[in-house]
């Protein structure tokens, strides 16, 4: 039984990958075929209101029989899964420098027992904790350290993961984070950048969008705000004076209306629609475009950080209708939709459209790491 995040950042196995989110379950699983991958299950289901919020499973039992269901339905029989928490506030990543000539169980001890606590928003005794070593570097004094990625959730959030995989008579192999597995998910298209360029890794969910600012694949920043699919469709929704839902289909069919911007920076003015609908959504993607600038700028302040080459946009929300032109403008950055089928090279058995693409960014992570 998976008592901690010991397995965070390793583990191989074969199994399938599940995605727990406030809106749906997702399960993927993916096989070797040859030299190359292919999707051979993928489904979902949706998640009732109240079962999952805000980063925590509240009804541990109702999630496990979503996944049973799923797995039942679609002739799923291992018993292997891993899976990912979303972050939030009780998710904590942090790249931090330690002595290079520790040995492993030197650093082991410094890392976990007296670094950790230093970078916790949380008492370090409520907290699980895993790290991986990086590269080599001389600091500033010439003194040689290797930098150790730090990761870390409250022990309650890991507890509810572990109790809804046992209720669903499963083994969690790998609990990571959730940007982790995007990022496994593009690995390819993040080497077309040098490692003097950083990318802006923009997962739009249903509650929350993650922001992940990654250099040479690694996470050197993350932030996730409150902004996501839900209230993006709900200003949608009140707007065009709709009843409220969770489902956020509308969406599927927006395309955001042509922008243009006076200056750099400025105020974009919407032009070609007096849509009310149009222009309630607008104000809320407006808002987590100040965000993401916000973000970006507190990354860019924090020493000698690398400028920011391009966005990357994933998750559900990714999938509206001229986003990334959109953020490219608002931003003054270039910005495209990630394809997780294209980046994986993946073969499916039938289509998969390109609107539903985006948000599968997570699961097919996931899938991944079941399947190398």
């Amino acid at each position: 039984m998976v008592k901690s995040l010991s397995n965070l950042l390793s583990g191989k196995s074969k199994g399938v990958g599940v995605e727990l989110a406030p809106d749906r379950v997702s399960i993927a699983q993916i096989r070797k075929q040859g030299q190359g991958l292919k999707l051979t299950t993928l489904a979902s289901a949706q998640v009732p209101e109240g079962m999952f919020q805000e980063g925590q499973i509240l009804d541990p039992p109702g999630m496990a029989e979503i996944v049973q269901s799923l797995l039942l339905e679609n002739k799923i029989k291992t018993k292997h899964v891993s899976t990912a928490v979303m972050g939030g506030r009780d998710t904590v990543t942090r790249i931090i420098p330690v002595p290079a000539e520790l040995d492993d169980s030197e650093l082991r001890e410094m890392v976990l027992n007296q670094e950790a606590g230093l970078y916790l928003p949380f008492p370090r005794e409520e907290a699980d904790v895993d790290y991986q070593k990086l590269g080599l570097f001389v600091d500033e004094d010439g003194i040689e350290k290797v930098q150790v990625l730090l990761v870390a959730t409250r022990k309650e959030i890991t507890d509810a993961y572990i109790r809804t995989f046992e209720a669903a008579g499963l083994r969690l192999n790998v609990l990571e984070i959730a940007s982790f597995a995007l990022i496994r998910t593009i690995r390819e298209q993040l080497r077309q950048f040098s490692a003097q360029e950083a990318v802006a890794i923009v997962d739009i969910e249903f509650e929350s969008t993650e922001i992940s600012i990654a250099v040479d694949g690694v996470p050197q920043f993350s932030r996730t705000v409150p902004i996501g699919t839900f209230q993006i469709q709900s200003a949608l929704s009140r707007a065009m004076n709709l009843p409220p839902s969770r489902g956020t289909d509308l969406l599927q069919g927006m395309t955001i209306p042509i922008i243009q911007t006076d200056t750099i920076g400025s105020t974009s003015k919407i032009t070609g629609t007096n849509n009310p609908g149009s222009a309630a959504m607008l104000r809320i993607i407006g808002e987590l475009a100040d965000e993401l600038r916000r973000s970006i700028d507190f990354y860019l302040n924090q020493g000698e950080n690398l400028e920011v080459a391009q966005l990357l946009l994933a998750g559900p929300g990714a999938a509206i209708g001229q986003l990334d032109e959109f953020f490219t403008q608002r931003l003054s950055l270039p910005c495209s939709q990630v394809d997780p089928i294209s980046a994986l090279g993946l073969e499916v058995s039938q289509e998969i459209p390109p609107t539903q693409r985006p948000g599968l960014s997570v699961v097919l992570g996931l899938g991944l790491r079941e399947a190398l």
